[in-house]
Protein backbone atom coordinates (compact mmCIF):
# COMPACT_ATOMS: atom_id res chain seq x y z
CA UNK A 1 0.00 0.00 0.00
CA UNK A 2 1.29 3.59 -0.93
CA UNK A 3 2.13 6.25 2.02
CA UNK A 4 1.26 9.68 1.58
CA UNK A 5 2.78 12.66 3.48
CA UNK A 6 0.87 15.02 5.06
CA UNK A 7 1.16 18.16 7.60
CA UNK A 8 -1.23 17.72 10.61
CA UNK A 9 -0.81 21.94 12.11
CA UNK A 10 2.43 21.96 10.58
CA UNK A 11 3.76 18.55 11.65
CA UNK A 12 4.53 16.31 9.05
CA UNK A 13 3.53 13.02 8.96
CA UNK A 14 3.59 10.05 6.58
CA UNK A 15 0.53 7.52 7.02
CA UNK A 16 -0.94 4.75 4.35
CA UNK A 17 -3.62 5.57 1.65
CA UNK A 18 -6.62 5.67 3.05
CA UNK A 19 -5.67 6.66 6.71
CA UNK A 20 -8.46 9.32 7.86
CA UNK A 21 -7.40 12.58 8.99
CA UNK A 22 -8.38 11.96 12.35
CA UNK A 23 -6.32 8.99 12.64
CA UNK A 24 -3.56 11.02 11.23
CA UNK A 25 -3.44 13.88 13.66
CA UNK A 26 -3.41 10.78 16.41
CA UNK A 27 -0.57 9.54 14.94
CA UNK A 28 1.35 12.84 15.88
CA UNK A 29 -0.58 13.65 19.26
CA UNK A 30 -3.19 15.98 18.00
CA UNK A 31 -6.90 15.12 19.32
CA UNK A 32 -9.59 16.54 17.22
CA UNK A 33 -13.24 16.37 19.09
CA UNK A 34 -15.15 13.85 18.02
CA UNK A 35 -18.98 12.67 19.07
CA UNK A 36 -20.59 10.15 16.64
CA UNK A 37 -17.26 8.53 15.62
CA UNK A 38 -15.81 5.19 17.20
CA UNK A 39 -13.17 3.56 16.12
CA UNK A 40 -15.19 0.00 16.17
CA UNK A 41 -17.51 1.71 13.33
CA UNK A 42 -17.24 2.98 9.98
CA UNK A 43 -16.95 6.72 10.04
CA UNK A 44 -20.36 8.10 9.64
CA UNK A 45 -19.86 11.93 9.59
CA UNK A 46 -23.03 12.69 11.30
CA UNK A 47 -22.04 15.66 14.10
CA UNK A 48 -19.88 17.40 12.43
CA UNK A 49 -17.45 18.41 15.46
CA UNK A 50 -14.30 17.11 13.92
CA UNK A 51 -14.21 19.37 11.12
CA UNK A 52 -11.09 20.95 9.93
CA UNK A 53 -9.51 23.26 7.15
CA UNK A 54 -7.57 22.65 4.56
CA UNK A 55 -4.80 24.87 4.27
CA UNK A 56 -5.12 26.98 1.01
CA UNK A 57 -8.44 25.47 0.02
CA UNK A 58 -12.12 27.03 1.43
CA UNK A 59 -13.13 23.50 1.86
CA UNK A 60 -14.37 22.63 5.63
CA UNK A 61 -14.48 18.60 5.96
CA UNK A 62 -14.99 15.89 8.42
CA UNK A 63 -11.92 14.58 9.81
CA UNK A 64 -13.18 11.15 10.25
CA UNK A 65 -14.37 10.80 6.81
CA UNK A 66 -12.04 12.26 4.73
CA UNK A 67 -8.63 10.16 4.01
CA UNK A 68 -5.55 12.19 3.59
CA UNK A 69 -4.27 13.48 0.39
CA UNK A 70 -0.95 14.61 -1.14
CA UNK A 71 -0.97 18.21 -2.19
CA UNK A 72 -0.78 19.57 -5.77
CA UNK A 73 2.61 19.15 -7.11
CA UNK A 74 3.45 16.45 -4.77
CA UNK A 75 3.59 19.25 -1.94
CA UNK A 76 2.24 17.87 1.71
CA UNK A 77 -1.44 19.31 2.23
CA UNK A 78 -1.01 20.92 5.68
CA UNK A 79 -4.47 20.24 7.88
CA UNK A 80 -5.65 22.82 9.98
CA UNK A 81 -7.20 21.84 13.21
CA UNK A 82 -7.68 24.33 15.06
CA UNK A 83 -8.20 27.75 15.25
CA UNK A 84 -10.73 30.32 15.56
CA UNK A 85 -12.78 30.06 13.12
CA UNK A 86 -13.12 25.87 14.03
CA UNK A 87 -13.67 26.82 17.49
CA UNK A 88 -16.52 28.58 16.68
CA UNK A 89 -17.79 26.00 14.48
CA UNK A 90 -17.87 23.51 16.72
CA UNK A 91 -19.27 24.97 19.60
CA UNK A 92 -21.67 26.05 17.32
CA UNK A 93 -22.28 22.73 16.77
CA UNK A 94 -22.57 21.44 19.84
CA UNK A 95 -25.15 23.76 21.00
CA UNK A 96 -27.43 22.94 18.72
CA UNK A 97 -26.85 19.39 19.88
CA UNK A 98 -27.52 20.72 23.66
CA UNK A 99 -30.86 22.54 22.50
CA UNK A 100 -31.90 19.24 21.31
CA UNK A 101 -31.15 17.37 24.49
CA UNK A 102 -32.98 17.35 27.34
CA UNK A 103 -31.01 19.37 30.61
CA UNK A 104 -31.39 16.89 32.98
CA UNK A 105 -27.16 15.58 33.94
CA UNK A 106 -27.39 14.87 37.22
CA UNK A 107 -30.41 12.15 37.03
CA UNK A 108 -28.74 10.96 34.28
CA UNK A 109 -27.20 7.50 34.10
CA UNK A 110 -24.01 8.61 32.17
CA UNK A 111 -23.92 11.96 33.94
CA UNK A 112 -20.11 11.88 34.75
CA UNK A 113 -19.01 9.61 32.13
CA UNK A 114 -20.82 10.66 28.83
CA UNK A 115 -19.30 12.43 26.11
CA UNK A 116 -21.44 14.94 25.27
CA UNK A 117 -20.72 16.20 28.95
CA UNK A 118 -17.08 16.25 28.23
CA UNK A 119 -17.12 18.01 25.10
CA UNK A 120 -19.47 21.15 26.58
CA UNK A 121 -17.19 21.09 29.55
CA UNK A 122 -14.12 21.67 27.10
CA UNK A 123 -15.40 24.06 24.85
CA UNK A 124 -16.86 26.15 28.11
CA UNK A 125 -20.61 25.97 27.17
CA UNK A 126 -22.49 27.85 29.98
CA UNK A 127 -25.41 29.43 28.34
CA UNK A 128 -27.80 28.03 26.00
CA UNK A 129 -28.19 30.47 22.70
CA UNK A 130 -30.73 27.95 21.12
CA UNK A 131 -34.19 27.97 21.67
CA UNK A 132 -34.83 24.13 23.28
CA UNK A 133 -36.17 21.76 20.86
CA UNK A 134 -36.08 18.53 21.83
CA UNK A 135 -38.53 15.24 21.66
CA UNK A 136 -40.92 14.40 24.39
CA UNK A 137 -40.55 10.47 23.73
CA UNK A 138 -41.05 7.51 26.48
CA UNK A 139 -39.06 5.37 27.69
CA UNK A 140 -38.41 1.58 26.49
CA UNK A 141 -38.40 -0.82 29.37
CA UNK A 142 -39.77 -3.64 28.10
CA UNK A 143 -36.89 -5.76 28.16
CA UNK A 144 -35.31 -6.96 31.70
CA UNK A 145 -31.63 -6.17 29.91
CA UNK A 146 -31.67 -2.64 28.51
CA UNK A 147 -33.31 0.68 28.65
CA UNK A 148 -34.10 3.14 25.61
CA UNK A 149 -34.15 6.49 26.38
CA UNK A 150 -34.89 8.47 22.89
CA UNK A 151 -35.16 11.78 24.42
CA UNK A 152 -31.49 11.66 25.37
CA UNK A 153 -30.28 10.18 21.68
CA UNK A 154 -28.20 12.81 20.15
CA UNK A 155 -28.25 10.90 16.43
CA UNK A 156 -25.01 9.76 16.06
CA UNK A 157 -25.56 6.19 14.74
CA UNK A 158 -23.09 4.37 17.10
CA UNK A 159 -25.87 1.99 18.14
CA UNK A 160 -27.90 1.20 15.51
CA UNK A 161 -24.69 0.87 13.35
CA UNK A 162 -22.98 -1.57 15.94
CA UNK A 163 -26.05 -3.43 15.52
CA UNK A 164 -26.41 -3.51 11.75
CA UNK A 165 -23.31 -3.69 10.95
CA UNK A 166 -20.71 -5.84 14.29
CA UNK A 167 -23.71 -7.83 15.37
CA UNK A 168 -26.11 -8.61 12.06
CA UNK A 169 -29.80 -8.41 14.17
CA UNK A 170 -30.87 -4.77 12.67
CA UNK A 171 -32.80 -4.55 16.08
CA UNK A 172 -32.41 -0.61 15.82
CA UNK A 173 -33.01 1.83 12.92
CA UNK A 174 -33.51 5.44 12.74
CA UNK A 175 -37.34 6.67 12.40
CA UNK A 176 -38.83 9.87 10.15
CA UNK A 177 -37.20 12.19 8.39
CA UNK A 178 -35.49 15.87 9.43
CA UNK A 179 -36.59 17.35 13.19
CA UNK A 180 -39.12 14.05 13.95
CA UNK A 181 -36.13 11.43 12.67
CA UNK A 182 -35.81 9.41 15.94
CA UNK A 183 -33.67 6.29 17.15
CA UNK A 184 -36.17 3.37 17.51
CA UNK A 185 -36.79 -0.92 17.76
CA UNK A 186 -36.36 -2.13 14.03
CA UNK A 187 -40.43 -1.45 12.82
CA UNK A 188 -40.98 0.57 15.54
CA UNK A 189 -42.17 -2.21 18.11
CA UNK A 190 -40.70 -2.12 21.52
CA UNK A 191 -38.07 -3.21 22.24
CA UNK A 192 -38.69 -6.50 23.66
CA UNK A 193 -41.12 -7.43 20.55
CA UNK A 194 -37.67 -6.72 17.94
CA UNK A 195 -34.92 -8.87 16.81
CA UNK A 196 -32.99 -7.58 19.85
CA UNK A 197 -30.91 -10.08 21.73
CA UNK A 198 -29.65 -7.52 24.85
CA UNK A 199 -26.22 -8.40 24.29
CA UNK A 200 -26.05 -4.52 25.20
CA UNK A 201 -23.67 -3.33 22.34
CA UNK A 202 -25.64 -0.64 21.98
CA UNK A 203 -25.22 0.71 25.37
CA UNK A 204 -21.56 0.06 25.18
CA UNK A 205 -21.01 2.25 21.96
CA UNK A 206 -23.48 5.03 23.10
CA UNK A 207 -21.56 8.48 24.07
CA UNK A 208 -24.62 9.78 26.17
CA UNK A 209 -27.13 8.41 28.16
CA UNK A 210 -29.64 7.24 25.43
CA UNK A 211 -29.17 3.22 26.22
CA UNK A 212 -28.13 1.47 29.33
CA UNK A 213 -28.70 -1.40 31.68
CA UNK A 214 -31.47 -1.54 33.57
CA UNK A 215 -29.97 -0.97 37.05
CA UNK A 216 -31.10 -3.25 39.65
CA UNK A 217 -28.95 -2.02 42.56
CA UNK A 218 -32.13 -1.48 44.53
CA UNK A 219 -32.65 -5.26 44.64
CA UNK A 220 -29.52 -6.33 45.80
CA UNK A 221 -29.41 -3.33 48.50
CA UNK A 222 -32.84 -4.35 49.56
CA UNK A 223 -31.43 -8.48 49.83
CA UNK A 224 -28.27 -7.15 51.50
CA UNK A 225 -30.56 -5.14 54.35
CA UNK A 226 -32.62 -8.74 54.49
CA UNK A 227 -31.50 -10.14 58.04
CA UNK A 228 -33.28 -13.91 56.71
CA UNK A 229 -31.75 -14.50 53.56
CA UNK A 230 -28.02 -15.60 52.79
CA UNK A 231 -26.16 -13.81 51.02
CA UNK A 232 -23.96 -15.18 47.87
CA UNK A 233 -22.39 -13.66 45.18
CA UNK A 234 -20.69 -15.09 42.32
CA UNK A 235 -18.44 -13.05 39.72
CA UNK A 236 -17.54 -13.71 36.31
CA UNK A 237 -13.93 -13.83 34.90
CA UNK A 238 -13.67 -10.33 33.00
CA UNK A 239 -15.17 -8.71 35.74
CA UNK A 240 -12.07 -8.76 37.52
CA UNK A 241 -10.17 -7.41 34.77
CA UNK A 242 -12.20 -4.07 34.24
CA UNK A 243 -13.89 -3.29 37.38
CA UNK A 244 -10.66 -1.29 38.24
CA UNK A 245 -11.32 1.29 35.57
CA UNK A 246 -14.25 2.49 37.58
CA UNK A 247 -11.70 3.73 40.23
CA UNK A 248 -8.59 4.43 38.31
CA UNK A 249 -6.79 1.19 37.39
CA UNK A 250 -5.88 0.69 33.98
CA UNK A 251 -7.22 -1.41 31.87
CA UNK A 252 -6.38 -5.33 32.16
CA UNK A 253 -5.18 -4.48 35.77
CA UNK A 254 -6.19 -7.87 37.82
CA UNK A 255 -8.19 -6.84 40.70
CA UNK A 256 -9.59 -10.14 41.90
CA UNK A 257 -8.57 -10.06 45.44
CA UNK A 258 -9.91 -6.52 46.29
CA UNK A 259 -13.37 -7.66 44.28
CA UNK A 260 -13.61 -10.32 47.03
CA UNK A 261 -12.80 -7.95 49.65
CA UNK A 262 -15.21 -5.22 48.26
CA UNK A 263 -18.07 -7.70 47.72
CA UNK A 264 -17.61 -8.78 51.75
CA UNK A 265 -17.63 -5.08 52.64
CA UNK A 266 -21.11 -4.82 51.28
CA UNK A 267 -22.31 -7.39 52.66
CA UNK A 268 -22.23 -11.10 51.30
CA UNK A 269 -22.36 -13.97 53.53
CA UNK A 270 -20.13 -15.89 50.88
CA UNK A 271 -17.93 -14.95 47.79
CA UNK A 272 -17.77 -17.31 44.95
CA UNK A 273 -16.27 -17.31 41.52
CA UNK A 274 -17.74 -17.90 38.00
CA UNK A 275 -14.45 -19.35 37.32
CA UNK A 276 -15.25 -22.74 39.11
CA UNK A 277 -18.49 -22.95 37.25
CA UNK A 278 -16.23 -22.04 34.03
CA UNK A 279 -14.54 -25.26 35.13
CA UNK A 280 -17.89 -27.22 35.67
CA UNK A 281 -18.60 -25.93 32.07
CA UNK A 282 -15.52 -27.43 30.20
CA UNK A 283 -16.34 -30.88 32.82
CA UNK A 284 -19.62 -31.23 30.85
CA UNK A 285 -19.35 -29.76 27.40
CA UNK A 286 -16.20 -31.28 26.97
CA UNK A 287 -17.41 -34.88 28.15
CA UNK A 288 -20.13 -33.65 25.52
CA UNK A 289 -18.24 -33.30 22.43
CA UNK A 290 -15.44 -36.04 23.55
CA UNK A 291 -19.25 -38.07 23.54
CA UNK A 292 -20.10 -36.57 19.46
CA UNK A 293 -16.84 -36.87 18.47
CA UNK A 294 -16.11 -40.45 19.42
CA UNK A 295 -19.69 -42.18 19.01
CA UNK A 296 -22.11 -40.04 17.79
CA UNK A 297 -20.09 -37.91 14.50
CA UNK A 298 -22.94 -37.23 13.15
CA UNK A 299 -24.40 -34.59 15.56
CA UNK A 300 -21.49 -32.73 15.11
CA UNK A 301 -20.10 -30.17 15.34
CA UNK A 302 -20.88 -29.43 18.96
CA UNK A 303 -21.77 -25.44 18.80
CA UNK A 304 -20.32 -23.54 22.49
CA UNK A 305 -23.47 -22.49 24.59
CA UNK A 306 -22.09 -19.79 27.02
CA UNK A 307 -23.15 -16.83 25.91
CA UNK A 308 -26.76 -15.66 26.86
CA UNK A 309 -26.96 -13.27 23.75
CA UNK A 310 -25.89 -16.02 21.34
CA UNK A 311 -28.38 -18.64 22.82
CA UNK A 312 -31.40 -15.64 22.03
CA UNK A 313 -29.20 -15.17 18.21
CA UNK A 314 -29.60 -18.96 17.76
CA UNK A 315 -33.38 -19.55 19.28
CA UNK A 316 -34.29 -16.98 17.00
CA UNK A 317 -32.51 -17.09 13.77
CA UNK A 318 -30.57 -20.45 13.53
CA UNK A 319 -33.33 -22.95 14.06
CA UNK A 320 -31.81 -25.44 11.40
CA UNK A 321 -28.66 -26.33 13.90
CA UNK A 322 -30.70 -26.19 17.25
CA UNK A 323 -29.63 -29.83 17.54
CA UNK A 324 -25.44 -29.03 17.16
CA UNK A 325 -26.19 -26.47 20.08
CA UNK A 326 -24.41 -27.92 23.74
CA UNK A 327 -27.23 -28.67 26.43
CA UNK A 328 -24.94 -26.68 28.91
CA UNK A 329 -26.12 -24.29 31.02
CA UNK A 330 -23.66 -20.79 31.26
CA UNK A 331 -21.34 -21.23 33.71
CA UNK A 332 -23.46 -18.28 35.48
CA UNK A 333 -26.41 -20.31 35.85
CA UNK A 334 -24.61 -23.79 36.69
CA UNK A 335 -22.74 -21.85 39.81
CA UNK A 336 -26.39 -20.38 40.60
CA UNK A 337 -27.72 -23.93 40.79
CA UNK A 338 -24.76 -25.65 42.68
CA UNK A 339 -25.51 -22.70 45.44
CA UNK A 340 -29.03 -23.51 45.68
CA UNK A 341 -28.53 -27.03 45.95
CA UNK A 342 -24.67 -28.63 46.63
CA UNK A 343 -23.99 -25.43 48.80
CA UNK A 344 -27.10 -25.43 50.48
CA UNK A 345 -26.88 -29.04 51.07
CA UNK A 346 -23.42 -28.83 52.61
CA UNK A 347 -23.75 -25.54 54.86
CA UNK A 348 -27.59 -26.50 56.10
CA UNK A 349 -29.63 -23.69 54.41
CA UNK A 350 -32.76 -23.72 53.03
CA UNK A 351 -32.60 -23.39 48.93
CA UNK A 352 -35.30 -20.81 49.53
CA UNK A 353 -32.99 -18.47 52.05
CA UNK A 354 -30.37 -17.99 49.78
CA UNK A 355 -29.89 -15.02 48.14
CA UNK A 356 -27.73 -15.54 44.64
CA UNK A 357 -26.03 -12.41 42.96
CA UNK A 358 -24.44 -12.16 39.20
CA UNK A 359 -21.77 -10.03 38.51
CA UNK A 360 -21.39 -9.87 34.94
CA UNK A 361 -19.67 -7.90 32.09
CA UNK A 362 -22.84 -8.45 29.87
CA UNK A 363 -26.69 -7.17 29.65
CA UNK A 364 -28.05 -10.04 28.47
CA UNK A 365 -27.15 -12.28 31.75
CA UNK A 366 -30.22 -10.08 33.34
CA UNK A 367 -32.58 -11.80 30.61
CA UNK A 368 -31.26 -15.15 30.81
CA UNK A 369 -31.72 -15.19 35.05
CA UNK A 370 -35.61 -14.66 34.14
CA UNK A 371 -35.83 -17.90 31.53
CA UNK A 372 -38.27 -20.90 32.73
CA UNK A 373 -35.54 -23.66 32.10
CA UNK A 374 -32.99 -21.47 34.82
CA UNK A 375 -35.05 -21.89 37.53
CA UNK A 376 -35.96 -25.69 39.62
CA UNK A 377 -38.64 -26.47 42.18
CA UNK A 378 -39.69 -22.72 41.47
CA UNK A 379 -36.79 -20.65 42.59
CA UNK A 380 -34.30 -19.10 39.84
CA UNK A 381 -30.66 -20.60 39.74
CA UNK A 382 -30.15 -17.10 40.14
CA UNK A 383 -32.19 -14.16 41.64
CA UNK A 384 -30.33 -10.90 40.15
CA UNK A 385 -27.43 -10.41 37.60
CA UNK A 386 -25.74 -7.35 37.65
CA UNK A 387 -23.20 -5.81 35.13
CA UNK A 388 -19.88 -4.37 36.29
CA UNK A 389 -20.71 -0.63 36.13
CA UNK A 390 -23.62 -1.32 38.49
CA UNK A 391 -21.43 -3.22 40.65
CA UNK A 392 -18.93 0.23 40.35
CA UNK A 393 -21.26 2.32 41.49
CA UNK A 394 -22.74 0.33 44.78
CA UNK A 395 -19.17 -0.10 45.84
CA UNK A 396 -19.27 3.98 45.15
CA UNK A 397 -22.58 4.00 47.34
CA UNK A 398 -21.51 2.28 49.85
CA UNK A 399 -18.96 4.61 50.65
CA UNK A 400 -15.93 2.17 50.12
CA UNK A 401 -12.28 3.00 49.14
CA UNK A 402 -11.84 0.27 46.79
CA UNK A 403 -8.49 1.36 45.73
CA UNK A 404 -7.20 0.74 49.71
CA UNK A 405 -8.62 -2.59 50.32
CA UNK A 406 -6.37 -5.30 50.75
CA UNK A 407 -6.70 -8.18 48.85
CA UNK A 408 -8.44 -11.11 49.86
CA UNK A 409 -9.26 -14.66 49.10
CA UNK A 410 -12.38 -16.19 47.89
CA UNK A 411 -14.49 -18.52 49.54
CA UNK A 412 -13.50 -22.62 48.87
CA UNK A 413 -15.97 -24.71 47.69
CA UNK A 414 -17.38 -23.34 44.68
CA UNK A 415 -14.81 -20.64 44.21
CA UNK A 416 -11.53 -22.39 43.40
CA UNK A 417 -10.70 -22.00 39.68
CA UNK A 418 -8.01 -22.66 37.09
CA UNK A 419 -6.42 -20.75 34.74
CA UNK A 420 -8.91 -22.38 31.73
CA UNK A 421 -11.91 -20.82 33.95
CA UNK A 422 -10.31 -17.70 33.93
CA UNK A 423 -9.58 -17.46 30.21
CA UNK A 424 -13.61 -17.73 29.15
CA UNK A 425 -13.53 -14.23 29.47
CA UNK A 426 -12.08 -13.37 26.23
CA UNK A 427 -12.57 -14.79 22.60
CA UNK A 428 -11.50 -18.22 22.13
CA UNK A 429 -11.15 -19.10 25.44
CA UNK A 430 -13.73 -21.35 26.06
CA UNK A 431 -12.42 -23.32 23.24
CA UNK A 432 -8.79 -23.13 24.53
CA UNK A 433 -10.38 -24.22 27.77
CA UNK A 434 -12.09 -27.06 26.54
CA UNK A 435 -9.34 -28.57 24.28
CA UNK A 436 -6.92 -28.89 27.29
CA UNK A 437 -9.32 -31.34 29.02
CA UNK A 438 -10.79 -32.77 25.71
CA UNK A 439 -7.19 -33.58 24.48
CA UNK A 440 -6.32 -34.64 27.64
CA UNK A 441 -9.00 -37.12 28.45
CA UNK A 442 -8.63 -37.99 24.77
CA UNK A 443 -4.94 -39.42 24.63
CA UNK A 444 -5.22 -40.15 27.99
CA UNK A 445 -1.74 -37.86 28.77
CA UNK A 446 -1.20 -34.90 30.07
CA UNK A 447 -0.21 -32.21 27.70
CA UNK A 448 3.46 -30.65 27.51
CA UNK A 449 2.08 -27.32 26.84
CA UNK A 450 -1.57 -26.25 27.71
CA UNK A 451 -1.84 -23.08 25.46
CA UNK A 452 -3.35 -23.05 21.96
CA UNK A 453 -2.23 -19.90 20.19
CA UNK A 454 -4.68 -20.91 17.04
CA UNK A 455 -8.00 -19.63 19.33
CA UNK A 456 -6.05 -16.64 20.40
CA UNK A 457 -6.43 -13.35 18.93
CA UNK A 458 -8.97 -10.67 17.48
CA UNK A 459 -9.61 -11.75 14.03
CA UNK A 460 -13.32 -12.04 13.91
CA UNK A 461 -13.24 -15.81 12.71
CA UNK A 462 -10.15 -18.12 13.60
CA UNK A 463 -10.08 -21.75 12.42
CA UNK A 464 -7.78 -24.23 12.84
CA UNK A 465 -7.19 -28.27 12.44
CA UNK A 466 -4.94 -29.76 15.22
CA UNK A 467 -3.94 -33.17 15.85
CA UNK A 468 -5.39 -35.36 18.50
CA UNK A 469 -4.22 -38.79 19.62
CA UNK A 470 -4.02 -39.37 15.53
CA UNK A 471 -7.39 -37.60 14.57
CA UNK A 472 -7.85 -34.47 12.85
CA UNK A 473 -10.38 -32.00 15.04
CA UNK A 474 -10.97 -28.64 13.29
CA UNK A 475 -12.56 -25.72 15.19
CA UNK A 476 -13.49 -21.75 14.52
CA UNK A 477 -13.76 -19.22 16.92
CA UNK A 478 -16.45 -16.19 16.05
CA UNK A 479 -17.29 -13.55 17.88
CA UNK A 480 -19.19 -10.21 17.38
CA UNK A 481 -22.24 -11.63 15.87
CA UNK A 482 -21.94 -10.91 11.93
CA UNK A 483 -19.02 -12.99 11.90
CA UNK A 484 -20.94 -16.34 12.92
CA UNK A 485 -22.96 -16.40 9.74
CA UNK A 486 -20.15 -16.87 7.51
CA UNK A 487 -19.35 -20.23 9.78
CA UNK A 488 -22.79 -21.25 10.16
CA UNK A 489 -23.20 -21.23 6.05
CA UNK A 490 -20.08 -23.16 5.37
CA UNK A 491 -21.41 -26.16 8.05
CA UNK A 492 -25.09 -26.00 6.20
CA UNK A 493 -23.35 -26.24 2.80
CA UNK A 494 -21.45 -29.30 4.03
CA UNK A 495 -24.77 -30.91 5.30
CA UNK A 496 -26.88 -29.64 2.63
CA UNK A 497 -23.63 -31.36 -0.18
CA UNK A 498 -23.03 -34.60 2.47
CA UNK A 499 -19.50 -32.88 2.47
CA UNK A 500 -17.08 -33.53 5.03
CA UNK A 501 -17.87 -30.99 7.76
CA UNK A 502 -15.62 -27.58 8.13
CA UNK A 503 -15.65 -27.72 11.39
CA UNK A 504 -16.37 -30.06 15.11
CA UNK A 505 -16.33 -27.88 17.26
CA UNK A 506 -17.13 -23.93 17.40
CA UNK A 507 -17.19 -21.58 19.81
CA UNK A 508 -19.32 -18.27 19.45
CA UNK A 509 -19.21 -14.92 21.39
CA UNK A 510 -21.79 -12.25 20.47
CA UNK A 511 -19.37 -9.21 21.74
CA UNK A 512 -16.49 -8.30 19.70
CA UNK A 513 -13.24 -9.68 22.24
CA UNK A 514 -15.57 -11.87 23.97
CA UNK A 515 -16.67 -10.78 27.94
CA UNK A 516 -13.97 -8.65 27.75
CA UNK A 517 -15.80 -6.20 25.22
CA UNK A 518 -19.44 -7.14 27.04
CA UNK A 519 -22.41 -4.66 27.01
CA UNK A 520 -22.11 -4.38 30.91
CA UNK A 521 -18.55 -3.83 31.19
CA UNK A 522 -17.10 0.06 31.78
CA UNK A 523 -17.69 2.49 28.49
CA UNK A 524 -15.13 3.40 26.52
CA UNK A 525 -13.77 -0.39 25.25
CA UNK A 526 -11.93 -0.09 22.20
CA UNK A 527 -9.19 -2.71 20.26
CA UNK A 528 -6.62 -1.37 22.83
CA UNK A 529 -8.73 -1.20 25.79
CA UNK A 530 -9.80 -5.20 25.31
CA UNK A 531 -6.27 -5.85 24.53
CA UNK A 532 -5.53 -4.84 27.71
CA UNK A 533 -8.37 -6.80 29.53
CA UNK A 534 -7.54 -9.70 27.34
CA UNK A 535 -3.83 -9.54 28.36
CA UNK A 536 -4.98 -9.60 31.76
CA UNK A 537 -7.05 -12.51 31.68
CA UNK A 538 -3.83 -14.66 30.05
CA UNK A 539 -1.70 -13.16 32.95
CA UNK A 540 -4.15 -14.93 35.52
CA UNK A 541 -4.13 -17.96 34.14
CA UNK A 542 -0.37 -17.78 34.07
CA UNK A 543 0.13 -17.36 37.46
CA UNK A 544 -2.60 -20.34 38.29
CA UNK A 545 -1.10 -23.38 40.23
CA UNK A 546 -4.06 -25.05 38.07
CA UNK A 547 -4.18 -24.76 34.54
CA UNK A 548 -7.06 -27.18 33.54
CA UNK A 549 -10.39 -27.55 34.25
CA UNK A 550 -10.29 -31.29 35.35
CA UNK A 551 -7.29 -30.48 37.41
CA UNK A 552 -9.72 -28.11 39.61
CA UNK A 553 -9.97 -30.21 43.24
CA UNK A 554 -13.11 -28.31 43.85
CA UNK A 555 -14.43 -29.68 40.98
CA UNK A 556 -13.64 -33.10 41.34
CA UNK A 557 -14.45 -32.79 44.88
CA UNK A 558 -18.08 -31.42 43.46
CA UNK A 559 -18.86 -34.93 41.05
CA UNK A 560 -17.41 -37.22 44.14
CA UNK A 561 -19.51 -35.95 46.71
CA UNK A 562 -22.87 -34.65 44.64
CA UNK A 563 -22.88 -35.30 40.72
CA UNK A 564 -21.41 -38.63 40.28
CA UNK A 565 -20.36 -38.14 37.10
CA UNK A 566 -20.17 -35.45 33.98
CA UNK A 567 -23.40 -35.50 32.05
CA UNK A 568 -24.70 -37.88 34.56
CA UNK A 569 -28.42 -38.02 35.28
CA UNK A 570 -28.34 -35.06 38.34
CA UNK A 571 -25.64 -32.82 35.94
CA UNK A 572 -28.29 -33.01 33.47
CA UNK A 573 -31.10 -32.08 35.78
CA UNK A 574 -28.79 -29.50 36.95
CA UNK A 575 -26.62 -28.34 34.79
CA UNK A 576 -28.05 -28.40 31.23
CA UNK A 577 -31.16 -26.96 29.76
CA UNK A 578 -33.37 -27.20 26.48
CA UNK A 579 -33.51 -24.90 23.45
CA UNK A 580 -37.05 -23.22 22.16
CA UNK A 581 -37.60 -21.84 18.32
CA UNK A 582 -39.16 -18.20 18.86
CA UNK A 583 -39.63 -15.76 16.34
CA UNK A 584 -37.81 -13.14 15.15
CA UNK A 585 -40.35 -10.56 16.12
CA UNK A 586 -42.18 -11.44 19.04
CA UNK A 587 -45.94 -10.25 19.96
Amino acid sequence: MANITCKIDGIEVTVPDGTSVLDAAKKVGVKIPTLCYHPDLPAWASCGICVVKIQGSPKIVRACATPVEAGRGGAANNYITRDAELITTRRAVLELILSNHPNDCLRCARSGNCELQTLAADFGIREQPFEENFQHLPKDETTTSIVLNPEKCVKCGRCALVCQKLQGVYALEFIGRGETTRLAPAADVSLNESPCIKCGQCSAHCPVGAIYEKDETEKVFAALSNPKKHKVVQIAPAVRVAIGEAFGFKPGELQTGKLYAALRRLGFDKVFDTNFAADLTIMEEGTEFIHRFTKAPQELPLITSCCPAWVDYMEKYTHDLMSHFSTCKSPQQMEGAMIKTYYAEKSGIRAEDIFVLSVMPCTAKKFEVTEDDMRRGGLPDVDVAITTRELARMIKQAGIDFNALPDENVDPLLGTYSGAGTIFGVTGGVMEAALRTAVSKITGEKLPKVEFAETRGMDGVKTAKLNVGGNEVRIAVAHGMANIENVLNEIRAAKKEGKELPYHFVEVMACRGGCIGGGGQPQGATDEVRAQRTAGLYKDDEISRLRCSHDNPDVQAAYKEFLGEPNSHKAHELLHRHYQKRPVYSR
